[in-house]
């Protein structure tokens, strides 16, 4: 919901400060609306129904995985299309993965989210509508900020958004805030932020000039700028950066790529999360036993890194897949 909305509307009505309190409170434990929130009047509740949305996005559709993934295409109220994903792991985990934009500006040769055309920032609240839209289905614990745009061109916003996710149930050590490595927000985050949200570096090649190719972003933030800030983070934090690197066969998955990566990094501050490719069209995957060789230099070199799990591929919920259609809907659909 909009919270500016919800402030300004009950002041409006002369209600008490607490009342936003106890309507944040329910939304955030997942209440499916206002008629739930059986301590707050009946004569509010119907004036907040009829003045203030219960939710700034409305759903479109949504895609079931065999996997048990869950993809909704959601619009904002001026048409904007923005996706998220719910993924349900085997071990109870629930995390979700949201947008920061509509759309992205920086236009990464194998994300299919950067072939879209850029809408703008979300706003704080339908960052969170986002999430509270699953937390209505069912129990989270883990948010990454990896969906549509990226997050440190958006950066006050996200960060007001995930300041507000443990009152969901997810805490601070528990969300993750993606960059390509846009510099001016990295490096507000490692100055400002004390909550021990964890960062991740979206990386994919150790070599400038292949990162330029397949992420521009290099060309302004070169890849030796941009860690040695991740490693400012370390330092300040204590906490270790999470290296996204996505394996495109014949592109960046060679056993020289893979030391060159070894070379850039240490183990003292990066952890390696190696992603097998989505298919999007633009790129091959990379082999399993491509990515096996890969991540055995890694080992040796001793970095440490995992293979993420891939989830949703199916219904193009996947890492790098995120690319909703950006026509404005027609019909009205109900509130998420």
């Amino acid at each position: 919901m909009d919270l500016g909305l919800l402030e300004t509307t009950i002041a409006g009505r002369g209600e008490p400060a607490y009342r936003v309190r106890q309507v944040w409170e329910w939304a955030a434990r997942g209440a499916p609306g206002y008629e739930a929130m059986s301590n707050v009047p009946r004569a509010l509740r119907d004036a907040l129904a009829e003045q203030v949305p219960y939710s700034t996005l409305t759903v479109e559709s949504e895609a079931l995985s065999r996997d048990g993934t869950l993809k909704t295409l959601f619009r904002t109220q001026d048409g904007h299309p923005v996706e998220a994903v719910l993924m349900r792991y085997r071990d109870g985990r629930r995390s979700i993965c949201v947008s920061s934009q509509s759309g992205c500006p920086l236009t990464c040769t194998f994300c299919a989210t950067g072939a879209m055309r850029f809408g703008r920032n979300l706003t704080p609240s339908e960052i969170l509508d986002q999430a509270l839209h699953f937390r209505r289905l069912e129990e989270l614990d883990h948010c990454v900020f990896m969906g549509m745009g990226e997050p440190f061109l958006n950066l006050d916003n996200v960060l007001a958004a995930a300041r507000r996710l443990p009152d969901a149930g997810i805490t601070h050590r528990r969300t993750t805030i993606s960059t390509v490595g846009w510099m001016p927000g990295l490096s507000r985050f490692v100055d400002e932020v004390d909550e021990p949200i964890r960062l991740a570096l979206s990386l994919h090649a150790a070599g400038g000039p292949l990162r330029s190719r397949l992420m521009p972003v290099n060309d302004r933030y070169p890849l030796a700028d941009v860690l040695a800030e991740c490693r400012r983070y370390v330092e300040l934090r204590n906490r270790k950066v999470y290296v996204e690197y996505v394996m495109l066969a014949g592109v960046n998955d060679s056993p020289s790529h893979a030391r060159e990566l070894a070379e850039v990094l240490d183990a003292k501050a990066f952890k390696v999360n190696l992603i097998p490719y989505n298919p999007t069209g633009m790129f091959e995957g990379s082999s399993r036993d491509t990515i096996a060789a890969f991540k055995q230099v890694l080992d040796r070199a001793r970095i440490p890194a995992t293979v993420r799990l891939t989830r949703g591929r199916d219904i193009a919920a996947a890492c790098g897949q995120l690319a909703a259609p950006t026509k404005p809907r027609r019909t009205p659909v109900a509130p998420a």
